[in-house]
């Protein structure tokens, strides 16, 4: 199979979607791999480098997508992409298909083959998601510490305090990947850390696991509006996998909250999970809402986009190689590699996405 790794071009976005060792892997399995000229240049990773493992190196992304059988990246095909995808052809990468009926409809429109990372569920986990989550759940904190400080719109509160001062308090809304991510820095930092979730047993595991500054809590509409009052920074981090994140605070709920007070909304690539979400770009991350500033950075690990790279490819590599080897039939029917099929030959193919948008559904075995 010929595979293609095209530069990003979502704003501020300088990951890449193959690390020379991964190129090595497929060319070794007996793919042909063509890259974008300059596409590693932002993690740190030059053409040489590519060339040096077998990579063919190309000039621009029209040749990338159309040499290829199957396209490998990082985030969603943008607009300007949508004319250059071919039908039948294979695409691997994060869609979060369920925030964009636009995205959603263009790729049913390409009649592409669309596996995303953010659904591949193996041994009870979302592998291709979890690398991501952890660097966006660490840099929620700094992110967020940030925001506080005066200039920046925030109450001027350092995250943990000084001695005779105290701390700020954070409310962390999801204890998965991103949450405990977070919820350990900050407390690392001192600050007093409410850790929410509705599932019980995970708060049980949680409340043996943190610090002593961390307290785990019961998330209800009602818990959340008693902890946000109180909160400096708030942090969303809730996930329903595959489908569009949950509303957990209103418009009306920020009223109640300090002035100056931050949240961060990881899950903004999933819609966000405060009503007044919007995405925003590492040039311009935030804005202000009834006093309360909003970070909602769309693709956040994309500011530290080496050691993301490497993360997210570390993951990716082996499921890469196993969907190139086996095409988009075989693997519409594989107990793992059908869970990521999103959107097959023109057909929604994954329950979440089709009930955010009321479409038909069919199961990805029984498509190609």
């Amino acid at each position: 199979m010929i595979i293609g790794v095209p530069k990003e071009i979502k704003p501020q976005e300088n990951r890449v979607g193959a690390v020379p060792a991964m190129v090595m892997d497929l060319v070794a399995a007996g793919h042909k791999v063509l890259v974008q000229e300059t596409a590693g240049h932002g993690a740190g990773i030059s053409d040489d480098a590519y060339k040096a493992v077998g990579a063919k190196m190309v000039k621009t992304a029209g040749e990338v997508y159309g040499g290829a059988d199957m396209i490998v990246k990082v985030k969603e095909p943008l607009p300007t992409e949508y004319p250059l995808i071919k039908k039948g052809q294979l695409l691997f990468t994060y869609f979060h298909f369920a925030a964009s009926r636009e995205l959603t409809d263009a790729m049913l429109a390409s009649g592409a083959n669309c596996f995303a990372y953010e659904t591949l569920v193996y041994r009870n986990s979302l592998p291709l998601l979890t690398p991501m989550s952890e660097v966006a759940g660490r840099m929620a904190v700094q992110v967020g510490a940030v925001c506080l400080e005066k200039h920046m719109g925030g109450r001027g509160i350092l995250l943990g305090g000084v001695p005779g001062v105290e701390p700020a308090t954070v409310v962390v809304l999801g204890g998965g990947v991103v949450g405990t991510n977070a919820a350990k820095r900050a407390a690392g930092l001192g600050a007093d850390v409410r850790l929410m979730d509705i599932d019980l047993d995970r708060l049980r595991y949680l409340s043996d696991v943190m610090p002593a500054n961390v307290t785990t809590l019961h998330s209800s509409p009602i818990s959340i509006r008693e902890q946000i009052v109180h909160a400096d920074l708030v942090i969303g981090a809730v996930l329903v996998q595959g489908a569009r994140a949950p509303r957990l605070i209103r418009r009306e709920d920020l009223k109640a909250m300090k002035d100056g007070a931050v949240i961060v909304d990881v899950a903004v690539d999933q819609g966000g999970c405060i009503e007044t979400c919007k995405p925003t770009t590492h040039a311009d991350p935030t804005f202000v809402v009834d006093g309360v500033v909003h970070y909602c950075v769309a693709n956040m690990p994309g500011a530290v986009p080496r050691t993301s790279t490497f993360g997210l490819t570390n993951a990716t590599g082996p499921w890469a190689k196993k969907l190139a080897g086996m095409g988009a039939k075989a693997a519409a029917q594989d107990a793992v590699l059908g869970t990521a099929a999103n959107v097959l030959a023109g057909v929604c193919t994954h329950q979440g996405v089709a009930d955010a948008f009321g479409m038909p559904f069919r199961a990805p075995g029984s498509v190609l």
